[in-house]
Protein backbone atom coordinates (compact mmCIF):
# COMPACT_ATOMS: atom_id res chain seq x y z
CA UNK A 1 0.00 0.00 0.00
CA UNK A 2 1.48 2.91 -0.97
CA UNK A 3 -1.51 5.81 -0.72
CA UNK A 4 -4.29 6.19 2.08
CA UNK A 5 -6.73 8.69 2.65
CA UNK A 6 -6.79 10.18 6.29
CA UNK A 7 -9.15 12.71 7.48
CA UNK A 8 -7.46 15.69 9.14
CA UNK A 9 -8.58 18.26 11.12
CA UNK A 10 -8.98 21.91 9.77
CA UNK A 11 -8.53 24.80 12.58
CA UNK A 12 -11.33 27.79 11.85
CA UNK A 13 -9.77 31.20 12.65
CA UNK A 14 -11.45 34.39 12.41
CA UNK A 15 -10.47 37.81 12.17
CA UNK A 16 -11.54 40.09 14.40
CA UNK A 17 -13.95 42.84 13.37
CA UNK A 18 -15.97 45.17 15.28
CA UNK A 19 -18.90 43.56 14.22
CA UNK A 20 -17.37 39.61 15.43
CA UNK A 21 -15.94 41.37 18.60
CA UNK A 22 -19.76 42.67 19.25
CA UNK A 23 -21.49 39.59 18.65
CA UNK A 24 -19.15 37.66 21.09
CA UNK A 25 -19.04 40.52 23.48
CA UNK A 26 -23.56 40.44 23.51
CA UNK A 27 -23.26 36.72 23.32
CA UNK A 28 -21.59 36.65 26.65
CA UNK A 29 -23.33 39.10 28.24
CA UNK A 30 -26.43 37.05 27.59
CA UNK A 31 -24.92 33.94 29.05
CA UNK A 32 -23.52 35.71 31.98
CA UNK A 33 -27.12 36.91 32.65
CA UNK A 34 -28.36 33.06 31.89
CA UNK A 35 -25.87 32.03 34.52
CA UNK A 36 -26.77 34.81 37.32
CA UNK A 37 -30.65 33.77 36.61
CA UNK A 38 -29.42 30.57 36.70
CA UNK A 39 -27.92 31.14 40.08
CA UNK A 40 -31.44 32.89 41.55
CA UNK A 41 -32.99 29.92 40.56
CA UNK A 42 -31.21 27.09 42.03
CA UNK A 43 -30.61 29.30 45.23
CA UNK A 44 -34.71 29.53 45.18
CA UNK A 45 -34.84 25.82 44.84
CA UNK A 46 -31.79 25.15 47.25
CA UNK A 47 -34.41 27.34 50.26
CA UNK A 48 -37.29 25.45 49.72
CA UNK A 49 -35.49 21.89 49.32
CA UNK A 50 -33.86 23.16 52.89
CA UNK A 51 -37.27 23.74 54.22
CA UNK A 52 -38.88 20.70 53.49
CA UNK A 53 -35.87 18.34 54.41
CA UNK A 54 -36.15 20.36 57.96
CA UNK A 55 -39.49 19.06 57.99
CA UNK A 56 -39.57 15.79 57.25
CA UNK A 57 -36.13 14.20 58.39
CA UNK A 58 -33.60 17.18 59.94
CA UNK A 59 -30.74 14.41 60.35
CA UNK A 60 -30.47 14.56 56.38
CA UNK A 61 -30.24 17.98 56.96
CA UNK A 62 -26.19 18.19 57.10
CA UNK A 63 -25.90 15.77 53.47
CA UNK A 64 -28.19 18.31 51.80
CA UNK A 65 -26.53 21.73 52.54
CA UNK A 66 -23.03 19.71 51.81
CA UNK A 67 -24.72 18.65 48.10
CA UNK A 68 -26.30 22.26 47.61
CA UNK A 69 -22.68 23.82 48.59
CA UNK A 70 -21.24 21.16 45.74
CA UNK A 71 -23.65 22.50 43.31
CA UNK A 72 -23.28 26.12 43.93
CA UNK A 73 -19.69 26.04 44.11
CA UNK A 74 -19.64 24.38 40.39
CA UNK A 75 -22.45 27.17 39.11
CA UNK A 76 -20.25 29.77 40.69
CA UNK A 77 -17.49 28.44 38.60
CA UNK A 78 -19.52 28.33 35.73
CA UNK A 79 -20.30 31.33 35.93
CA UNK A 80 -16.67 32.97 36.49
CA UNK A 81 -15.56 31.42 33.76
CA UNK A 82 -18.00 33.16 31.22
CA UNK A 83 -17.63 36.41 33.21
CA UNK A 84 -13.16 35.74 32.59
CA UNK A 85 -14.16 34.95 28.61
CA UNK A 86 -16.16 38.34 28.42
CA UNK A 87 -13.40 39.97 30.22
CA UNK A 88 -10.65 38.71 27.66
CA UNK A 89 -13.66 39.65 24.48
CA UNK A 90 -13.78 42.79 25.59
CA UNK A 91 -9.81 43.29 25.47
CA UNK A 92 -9.87 41.34 21.94
CA UNK A 93 -7.32 43.71 19.42
CA UNK A 94 -9.28 44.78 15.94
CA UNK A 95 -7.01 42.35 13.49
CA UNK A 96 -6.34 39.63 15.43
CA UNK A 97 -7.27 36.05 15.28
CA UNK A 98 -9.70 34.11 17.70
CA UNK A 99 -10.45 29.90 17.50
CA UNK A 100 -13.56 29.56 15.59
CA UNK A 101 -14.03 25.84 15.42
CA UNK A 102 -12.88 22.89 13.35
CA UNK A 103 -13.36 21.17 10.65
CA UNK A 104 -12.18 17.91 8.89
CA UNK A 105 -10.98 17.20 5.50
CA UNK A 106 -10.22 14.15 3.19
CA UNK A 107 -6.40 14.02 2.37
CA UNK A 108 -4.26 11.14 0.65
CA UNK A 109 -1.50 10.60 1.75
CA UNK A 110 1.28 8.60 0.41
CA UNK A 111 4.65 7.61 2.24
CA UNK A 112 7.35 10.81 2.58
CA UNK A 113 4.38 13.01 2.94
CA UNK A 114 4.62 15.95 5.13
CA UNK A 115 2.06 15.07 8.38
CA UNK A 116 2.82 17.84 9.85
CA UNK A 117 2.23 20.78 7.20
CA UNK A 118 -1.70 18.38 6.55
CA UNK A 119 -2.31 18.56 10.38
CA UNK A 120 -1.44 22.65 10.24
CA UNK A 121 -4.42 23.42 7.88
CA UNK A 122 -6.04 26.67 9.09
CA UNK A 123 -8.92 28.78 6.77
CA UNK A 124 -9.25 32.32 7.67
CA UNK A 125 -12.73 34.17 7.79
CA UNK A 126 -13.54 37.81 8.26
CA UNK A 127 -17.03 38.62 8.69
CA UNK A 128 -18.30 35.03 8.00
CA UNK A 129 -16.51 34.96 4.61
CA UNK A 130 -13.31 32.83 3.97
CA UNK A 131 -10.40 35.25 3.24
CA UNK A 132 -7.01 32.49 3.08
CA UNK A 133 -5.83 28.76 3.54
CA UNK A 134 -2.95 28.17 5.49
CA UNK A 135 -1.18 24.83 5.07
Amino acid sequence: MDKMVVKVPVTIKAKVTEDLKAKIITELKDAVKAANLDMEQFEFSAKRAINEQANQDSNMLGALHEQIDVERAKRAQAKAEVEAKLDRAEKLELGSEVGHGQLERTVEIEIGSNLEALLGAEILTEDGKVIAFRA
